[in-house]
């Protein structure tokens, strides 16, 4: 058994008897839950930011007709069952999926949840002037029809052997109609007020949101369990660092919760020695990485022309400047240095499941003497002597971003250095993460956006199943202006025959073809292109209190998914 196995297994089989304890609390009986992010939420939906914070806290108030659970399985949520093909829900032909809904939910307002909201969602999020986040989600979809209030059907433009993209995942939630009916298309992220105060259906839901700070929540008065949450109020604090979050929750006490410790294993063991609580590991498919801009980002370019197809990268459109950036780097001094135990130095952008997995491994060892004859190769030369190649009157200068944590500078401290050993300068800059990662598309410095050459972040899919995540990078999704800056094809990387290949898996139904095909996607993008340069699998480690209890950490979905499930343990 692997060690994903041995934690999931463990903490599975504690959280039932966890939950089955919460269960017998009233609603709002265990008071107030202190929960921090380091990573601020700048918006309260996932739909109008591929940031990771935004699905986690939109997810405590939105929610999806199903989830992925701690292992990994699809499990309902506001739908009755899932739909199959031995159950009818899914059509033989594999062109559609059928969904009940539970009867009788309402959301916070006390208004009926009815198949047009689902409807409504859809469409929202495949209005072609919305700029969608989560567009990937629905890739493949024709169009989504009410069959009456309670069954809605989503039909699909060719036969689709895994239809749980749209409203399955925290990344895919249900909004309300009546709601957002007026914040559709171009007008999307200017409806302030709905975006950070949307109505829903989860356990909480938003009194104050102040963007880039702290949500303010409540219980949901209508929420579908009687008993649940066992929490009246929650403080959702953001900002900060990862160093602050960690202490507040395992050494003083101050929270109950905290996400993603992004710090050196030995900072955290050290943290919990103090006794107030303990850091919960898990693998699942987070990969930290470089992102390769093929656009010029340069800022002597018109605004709305910066960063986009029209003006391609003055270097790194070369395929030689790409592979030799990545032979450069030296992934496992990057994961003893940043993760420990905690990580793995890998070549993939598709690190699992394991039977999507590549495991390439032509990248693993540093190779500094290649990269540099790979750019003579390439005509790339140092002709004044400055230490820094050049071409055609063009020097390999570039600007690497990231956002703000101290094991992300010490990795971009350590690669520009080795940049420097292949006659590439490097300016490095750090963003607020809950800017970097925030949707404003007024910001110059969001990771969308991409004003800089290169620029180092993580993220995962929800699920098992990496269609949709290998469908962000088809040539449709490319943030541009008349998409407000939304969109996951970050690199603007356009490839018609890895298109065509995200079209074969999204009808390809046998498990080992899917699985084929998968890992050939991940080496066109990674191995074969260098568009994204993969560095360490990272395992997800969030902290809890000891006196929080019914915290099951899920590495498929997202970790708010069973928020009503947690209550207060008494010391």
């Amino acid at each position: 058994m692997t060690l994903k196995s041995l934690l999931l297994g463990a903490t599975a089989a504690s959280g039932v008897a966890l939950v089955a304890q919460a269960a017998q609390a009233e609603r709002g009986a265990d008071g107030h839950v202190n929960v921090i992010y380091w990573q601020a939420p700048s918006i309260m939906t996932p739909y109008l930011s591929g940031g990771t914070k935004e699905v986690e806290a939109a997810s405590l108030v939105l929610e999806p007709l199903a989830r992925y659970n701690q292992n990994g399985n699809r499990v309902p949520y506001l739908a009755t069952g899932i739909p199959t093909l031995e159950n009818g829900g899914v059509s033989e032909d594999l062109t559609s999926i059928t969904w009940s809904i539970k009867p009788d939910l309402q959301w916070s307002d006390g208004t009926p949840f009815t198949a047009t909201d689902v409807k409504f969602t859809a469409d929202y999020c495949m209005n072609p002037e919305g700029g969608c986040a989560q567009l990937a989600k629905f890739e493949g979809v024709e169009s989504v029809e009410v069959i009456d209030d309670l069954t809605v059907r989503v039909n699909f433009s060719q036969p689709t052997p895994n239809p749980y993209g749209p409203f399955v995942g925290g990344q895919s939630p249900i909004i309300q109609a009546a709601q957002f009916e007026n914040c559709t298309g171009a007008r999307a992220s200017e409806c302030a007020e709905e975006n950070f105060n949307p109505i829903g259906t989860g356990p909480f839901k938003v009194d104050e949101f102040r963007p880039n700070d702290v949500i303010s929540l409540s219980a949901n008065p209508n929420y579908r369990e009687p008993d649940k949450p066992a929490f009246a109020t929650m403080t959702f604090k953001g900002g900060g660092d990862a160093i602050s979050a960690g202490r507040a929750v395992l050494e003083t006490g101050e929270f109950d919760y905290a996400w993603n410790l992004q710090l050196a294993p030995d900072v955290i063991a050290r943290m919990e020695e103090a006794g107030e609580g303990e850091a919960l590991p898990a693998f699942g498919t987070l990969v930290e990485r470089i992102e390769v801009n093929l656009t010029d980002p340069s800022p002597d370019l018109p605004e709305g022309e910066r960063a986009t197809k029209a003006h391609p990268h003055p270097f790194l459109t070369d395929p030689a400047v790409r592979k030799a950036l990545s032979m450069a780097v030296d992934r496992v001094l990057l994961t003893e240095i940043g993760y420990g135990k905690a990580g793995r130095p890998t070549c993939d952008w598709v690190p699992g499941p394991d039977v999507y997995a590549a495991n390439n491994t032509h990248c693993m060892e540093q190779d500094i003497e290649g990269a540099n004859a790979l750019l003579d190769g390439a005509g790339w030369i140092d002709s004044d002597g400055d230490g820094v190649r050049d071409k055609d009157g063009v020097e390999l200068s570039l600007l690497f971003q990231t956002s703000t944590n101290a094991v992300r500078q010490d990795f971009q401290a350590l690669i520009k250095q080795w940049w420097g050993q292949i006659g590439v300068e490097t300016e490095l800059r750090n963003i607020s993460a809950s800017v970097f990662f925030g949707g404003d598309p007024g910001s110059p410095d969001t990771f969308q956006k991409f004003y800089a050459d290169v620029e180092m972040y993580a993220n995962l899919f929800d699920g098992t199943d990496p269609q949709n995540y290998l469908a962000s990078r088809t040539c449709d999704k490319a943030p541009r202006p008349e998409t407000q800056w939304q969109g996951e094809n970050i690199n603007r990387y356009c490839d018609e025959e890895y298109d065509a290949l995200v079209r074969e898996l999204g009808r390809t139904a046998e498990l080992e073809k899917r699985a084929e095909i998968a890992i050939e996607l991940n080496n066109m993008i990674t191995r074969d292109a260098n568009v994204i340069i993969p560095l360490v699998h990272r395992g997800r480690v969030s902290a809890k209190s000891n006196t929080l209890g019914g915290v099951i950490l899920n590495v498929w979905d997202t970790e708010m998914w069973n928020a009503a499930d947690w209550y207060r343990i008494e010391e």
